[in-house]
């Protein structure tokens, strides 16, 4: 059987979680947080998650597992198999998380745990997010999924970056990123009455006290 390595909190696990579902996938998971542990750094060599544990072993980074799954595994397509639409579906998930979920991760510290974030650092985050947004834009299509008529790769980084990068330019900005994009906006309430979106969001929120905790733990 399939073992996820990770915890319920991560977006990025929820990424890869999301996609095992879809899939009808039987799977473990298996509560892992980033640690730089000897014990830790045997599965994950950067102390990361999530990762994947197969039969040979382990399987790390996101975009290589959903690679993985989509090679391997029966079930839901998450990528087209024509080379073309195949790559959109992959740029578009790139450009999200380059674009959109790295610029605003540099602020969720104090988006959601009260930490003070420079101000050359918020600058910085806003102008990418501007960008990346207006990226967005340009190369979703939204009919209604994000690369097009189907559920893809695309969807899961959409799903599990652009809330929290939204929530980052509401709360530190008093901007509306997704405010010239109805069908993204669209798209979310879509995604958001999934009912494995459902289960993953409670699990989330299940798992988020012993995550602040550890947060706490640590400061």
């Amino acid at each position: 059987m399939l073992k996820l390595y990770g915890f319920s909190v991560s977006n990025y696990y929820n990424m890869v979680k999301l996609a095992l579902l879809e899939k009808a996938l039987p799977f473990e998971e298996i509560t892992f947080y980033p640690t730089q542990t000897p014990e830790s750094l045997v599965i994950s060599p950067r102390g990361k998650v999530p990762v994947l544990g197969v039969e040979g072993g382990y399987i790390n980074e996101t975009a290589v597992i959903l690679e993985y799954l989509e090679q391997t595994q029966k079930g839901t397509q998450l990528l087209p198999s024509d080379p073309f639409q195949r790559a959109q579906v992959l740029a578009i998930a790139k450009e999200i998380e380059l674009y959109i979920e790295l610029p605003g991760r540099a602020c969720y510290g104090e988006a959601f745990f009260g930490a003070s974030i420079p101000e050359a650092i918020k600058e910085k985050t806003k102008a990418e997010l501007l960008l990346g947004f207006a990226s967005l834009g340009r190369h979703g299509k939204f009919a209604p999924y994000v690369a097009g008529d189907s559920l893809s790769v695309a969807d899961l980084y959409f799903l599990y970056s652009v809330p929290l990068a939204c929530a980052v330019g509401q709360k530190l900005f008093g901007i509306d990123f997704l405010a010239e994009m109805p069908q993204a906006k669209a798209l979310l309430q879509r995604l958001e009455s999934n009912p494995h979106v459902q289960k993953i969001a409670a699990d989330k929120e299940a798992a988020m006290p012993a995550f602040l905790a550890m947060i706490a733990a640590k400061k």
